[in-house]
This record gives structure tokens, sequence and C-alpha cells, in this order.
């Protein structure tokens, strides 16, 4: 039960991380096409792209590695 329930956390993280890599750039062309602060939209959106996916895969390295540790230690 644990185990699915990481794997589901590390799943809805992925899905978070990847709509944000379509709404951000969505919201762009909205900024552009009603000329509303599209440098700031472009900053923000280039700060935080990375920076979600930087902690989304940091993460997930994390719990794979976590889950590797644990099949060494636990075989006799």
């Amino acid at each position: 039960m644990i185990r699915a329930l990481q794997w589901l956390s590390i799943a809805l993280m992925w899905g978070f991380a990847l709509s944000l890599m379509v709404l951000v750039p969505w919201l762009v062309v909205v900024a552009a096409r009603w000329h509303d602060a599209l440098n700031w939209s472009l900053a923000i959106s280039l700060v935080m792209l990375p920076v979600y996916l930087t902690v989304a895969g940091v993460l997930t390295y994390v719990f794979v590695g976590l889950q590797r540790g644990r099949d060494d230690r636990s075989s006799p």
C-alpha cells in the first residue's frame, strides 16, 4: 500500500510538472496576444519551468535511489 502511494505521489508530481509545461507557454501566448506584460511572462516562465522540472527530477532520482538501496539491504 505504501509503495503504491509513493509511486502515486511521483506520478502526480510529474503530471503537475508536465501540465505546467503546457500551461506556461499558453499563458505567454495569451500575454502576447493581449499585449500585457510579455517580458514578465517570459521571465517568469524561463525561471519557473526549469525549477519545477529540476525538483521533479531530483525527487524522482532520490526516490528511485532509496528504492534501490532498500532492495540491496533486504537481500541476505
